[in-house]
């Protein structure tokens, strides 16, 4: 499957298209995608959505996806890493948050703006940036930096309040639920351990590694270990993070320890990966 690469801080375009020049493929950045007019399906992870104007679709990282275009089509596209929100004025503890947010986004896939009243504000926020990167008027690099953190914190807010609720309705819950505090936590080593994680959903330990693996198919450790793995992969692809920075974010207690993780888990060190 093909797997694209932005090797800039973020990148805005709008193309009006008839057929989707890429089948099926994934990104290694978050692509956010507004639709101006036209209809069609999105096709993300073999999930299969119609959409209209207005419609907000969010595909993160490794996500599959393409679009079936059934009428004209003109799509905004803001694409970007959560490294770059890191380096534009978001402090350290939202930009964790956001990135579990919007690492959150594909548990229920679809259009992202629920929020009636958001809605008017986001397309007006798309609008301004339309206008600002075609006109290129006297600071409209700076003011596009603001539009596209707003458009972000919109989608995030719709996630965040939306996913919860959409969740109480599944049998499953509470298995989200653990997904969502390892996610949120993932920064502080100690509160995802096993012994923690039972008491903090009444689960015991011994129960606990059998109930995980029998929804979600893989070990706790095992999901752990994934999920810090593509984190770390993305701050070597897209930032220029030192490897003691990352031992640091990640509570790993040195670069060895970090090393070694990382060569377990992809089959090189983190310089090689990044130098590759």
């Amino acid at each position: 499957m093909k797997k694209e690469h932005l090797f800039e801080p973020y990148s805005i375009s709008v193309q009006t298209l008839d057929t989707y020049p890429v089948h099926e493929h994934q990104h290694t950045f978050f692509e956010l995608v507004y639709v101006i007019s036209g209809s069609g399906f999105q096709r993300i992870n073999q999930n299969k959505f119609e959409y209209q104007p207005g419609d907000v679709f969010l595909i993160a990282p490794h996500d599959s996806h393409c679009f079936d275009i059934k009428e004209s089509t003109s799509f905004f596209f803001l694409r970007f890493n959560d490294i770059y929100l890191k380096t534009n004025g978001i402090i350290r503890d939202n930009i964790q948050r956001l990135e579990y947010i919007l690492m959150n986004a594909n548990h229920r896939p679809g259009p992202i703006i629920k929020n009636e009243t958001d809605k008017p504000f986001v397309r007006a926020t798309v609008e301004a940036m339309i206008r600002e990167q075609v006109n290129r008027d006297v600071c409209w690099d700076k003011i596009n930096l603001q539009l596209v953190n707003t458009l972000i914190a919109f989608v995030a807010r719709n996630i965040e309040k939306y996913l919860p609720e959409e969740l109480n309705d599944d049998k499953e819950e509470k298995a989200f639920d653990i997904l969502q505090y390892i996610q949120a936590n993932i920064y502080s080593p100690n509160l995802i351990k096993a012994e923690n994680v039972g008491k903090e959903f009444g689960i015991s330990q011994a129960y606990l590694g059998r109930y995980f693996k029998k929804h979600t198919g893989k070990t706790m450790q095992d999901y752990i270990a994934s999920y810090k793995t593509k984190l770390i992969e993305n701050r070597l692809l897209h930032s220029t993070m030192r490897i003691s920075e990352i031992v640091d974010e990640l509570g790993f207690s040195d670069e060895s320890h970090l090393n070694k993780f990382f060569k377990k888990n992809n089959g090189v060190t983190p310089s090689e990966f990044r130098r590759r």
